[in-house]
């Protein structure tokens, strides 16, 4: 089994997707959030908002890459849009 997940960071108001061999994304959570992912370290810390099982690493692969593309970021932003705060202009 393996699994995609969706990060999001209040910090940094964005969102990361990963995959991972094992099916358990709170254990890359837990590596995200120490600082042993070079591409996640700024944005801590981390809160696991989404995550789905895969029967292989390759499956959970394709789904990764496919929700880092601009349909599958536009999902991401609908479904989960509400995590980020609204930015109010003045004026």
């Amino acid at each position: 089994m393996a699994c995609i997940y969706i990060l999001f960071s209040e910090s940094k108001q964005c969102f990361y997707t990963g995959s991972s061999r094992s099916e358990n994304a709170q254990i890359r959570l837990i590596a995200h959030n120490s600082g042993r992912v070079r591409s996640t370290k700024s944005g801590k810390p981390w809160i696991l908002i989404y995550d789905e099982s895969h029967a292989d690493y390759h499956d959970a692969r394709k789904r990764e890459l496919f929700l880092k593309t601009g349909i599958g970021r536009k999902w991401v932003t609908e479904q989960f849009g509400h995590y980020k705060k609204e930015i109010r202009r003045g004026g």
